[in-house]
């Protein structure tokens, strides 16, 4: 009788264990099965620009300058060249596979007409698109079942935060960049808790990964130590009781040169009262720290190895094959305007962003009208990310991934203290069989829900990118000596195609703040060529002041453009195509003066 109360402790442990590595994996089936469908098939602008400079850099390596436009001598600080680079052999590896499958004949002339028109290499982009997309939604379940203790709150916590980066998935660098950010979490937290050498370690191979793959976001990394350093300075600062240790220091100072004996004796018993004071003083610290009212206060000793690894992670972004960039390349974005103009830089208007805004009222819903309490450095990590958000609205994918675990450690609190069961129950329910079925049916309907407008999308959108202008460029224009002004959303795929731009989606190239140079007043001397293309585009200025200096000799523009509407009425432009969406001119003001 004894042994079998002895084992039941063991026995339930081993079905719990059991439960939870059954949840584990229906729950990473259901949250790959949903990335998938809100992987986007079309690709993006600046995958066109990042496939053509990989194919650059494994022919001529990195050289520091422009290969792509038609503008002269423009420095180029590559960026993201390791990306690049991957990417490039994924896509040229596709293309290799798909001249092998061409050659096959399968019998059906129906699939053999599928196989010829099939593009490889961008299909191979979509493919690794949608590995690096699984595997960063299921590590983000897993980072959060780890810091939430609750598995089933991970789990769909995880799909709603999937859902919310359908904008943010695609074949970029920041792709890439938010798995490195999930590990830089993933690191710290673990050192914190096991105090291990490795995760240090990590982080350092993190940060010089990161430097390559993503200078842009870089300095993000560092940022993500800060919440854990204040909260532990903080936290020092607390334990020092300065104004008590202040007084008790006086009172010394006071008793050494106090040469009357009675007062002495009195500023002695004051002396005691204030020693008492500190005692009472740090019990109440740590009574504080052990029962708090609404925020709790760490002071987790290992955080000066987090310090010591931030100052070594500094000098890692010497560890790159373009210079200083790391350093620099931030700073000079935000000193120029490019930053003004591009849509993902914008600041975040909530009004617009409805999900957004409902993440914001979940936070807010917690923290004010319940009494969870929330860990300091998570409350910085959230304010500080919140702020950036409101800078940027490309940050809003930092507040869904960062603080996304952020939100799982608060409902995971709600849910241990109002129903600690209830979690336990619906966790066995979900492992059953019907349970599996039940989940798995919903996660797909919704995955097919989500899917459903994709399934007809090509990989390049024709309305978007002017693939049949391209085509007309290179059948009948001198693409080598040809200066053609397009507008920024197609450029990188003009480059793609062989033709040389005026601008693409490499706004930092076109910027004075990376071609030109420093003047002692701080400001930068150079080609503003990007601020010419938005004043063009929007008719801020007389395009044909603008097309003159830059000896335009064509143009492509949108249909339905502003700058279209002008030129379609003026007799130095000559209309040689147009389709649909695009309209091409050639400026006969240039060939006569040629």
């Amino acid at each position: 009788m004894q042994e079998t109360v002895e084992n039941l402790p063991i026995s339930q442990e081993k079905k719990e264990k059991k439960t939870n590595l059954k949840f584990d994996i229906l729950a990473i089936i259901c949250i790959i099965i949903f990335t998938i469908a809100i992987c986007p098939i079309t690709l993006q602008n600046d995958t066109y620009y990042t496939i053509k400079i990989g194919e650059l850099i494994s022919q001529q390596g990195i050289d520091m300058q422009d290969h792509f436009s038609w503008h002269e001598d423009l420095p180029y600080t590559y960026p993201h060249w390791a990306y690049d680079l991957g990417i490039y052999y994924i896509y040229d590896g596709g293309q290799q596979l798909g001249e092998v499958i061409q050659t096959i004949d399968t019998g059906n002339e129906q699939i053999n007409q599928t196989l010829q028109n099939t593009d490889y290499g961008m299909l191979a982009i979509y493919i690794s698109t949608v590995i690096l997309a699984c595997i960063l939604t299921v590590l983000m379940y897993q980072v959060m079942k780890k810091l939430c203790k609750n598995r089933l709150v991970a789990f769909l916590l995880t799909l709603g935060a999937v859902y919310l980066l359908q904008d943010f998935i695609a074949a970029r660098a920041q792709l890439v960049s938010y798995i490195l950010f999930v590990l830089t979490i993933l690191c710290i937290e673990n050192f914190l808790i096991n105090k291990k050498k490795r995760y240090l370690i990590g982080l350092i191979a993190i940060s010089i990964i990161l430097a390559n793959v993503h200078c842009a976001v870089w300095p993000f990394f560092f940022v993500l130590f800060l919440p854990y350093v204040a909260e532990y300075i903080i936290a020092c600062i607390a334990d020092m009781h300065i104004l008590v240790k202040a007084q008790i220091i006086g009172s010394h100072i006071k008793i050494k040169f106090f040469k009357n004996e009675e007062k002495q004796k009195r500023e002695e018993t004051i002396l005691q009262n204030k020693k008492q004071k500190l005692e009472k003083a740090k019990q109440a610290t740590e009574k504080l720290r052990e029962h708090p009212f609404r925020i709790q206060v760490t002071k987790n000793k290992v955080v000066k190895w987090l310090i010591l690894v931030m100052i070594i992670c500094a000098f890692t972004g010497l560890l790159t094959p373009i210079g200083d960039t790391p350093y620099t390349y931030l700073i000079k974005t935000m000193q120029g305007n490019t930053m003004d103009s591009i849509s993902e830089h914008l600041p975040l208007t909530l009004y617009d962003d409805k999900l957004t805004m409902f993440v914001f009222v979940m936070f807010l819903a917690i923290l004010i009208f319940t009494d969870t309490k929330i860990q300091l450095s998570d409350l910085f990590m959230l304010g500080g990310i919140t702020y950036m958000c409101f800078m940027s609205r490309r940050q809003v994918s930092l507040l869904i991934i960062i603080c996304g675990f952020i939100l799982a450690k608060l409902i995971a609190k709600l849910a241990e203290k109002y129903d600690r069961e209830g979690t336990k129950k619906m966790l066995e329910a979900m492992t059953t069989i019907l349970g599996k079925l039940l989940t798995l049916a919903l996660v797909m309907l919704i995955s097919i829900v989500v899917f459903k407008p994709k399934a007809g999308q090509h990989f390049i959108n024709s309305s978007a990118y002017p693939v049949e202008a391209a085509d007309y460029i290179l059948e009948n224009l001198d693409v080598e000596n040809m200066r053609i002004y397009n507008e920024y959303n197609y450029g990188s795929y003009l480059l793609f195609r062989g033709i040389p731009v005026f601008v693409d989606s490499r706004a930092d190239l076109y910027a004075p703040e990376f071609n030109g140079t420093k003047k002692e007043d701080g400001t930068y001397e150079g080609r503003d060529i990007f601020s010419d293309y938005i004043n063009i585009s929007t008719i801020a200025t007389y395009y044909e002041t603008k097309f003159e200096s830059y000896d335009i000799t064509h143009v492509i523009t949108v249909k339905n453009s502003k700058l279209n509407m002008f030129l379609s009425r003026d007799d130095n432009y000559k209309q040689l195509y147009k389709d649909d969406h695009f309209v091409i001119y050639e400026r006969l003001t240039a060939n006569v003066e040629e």
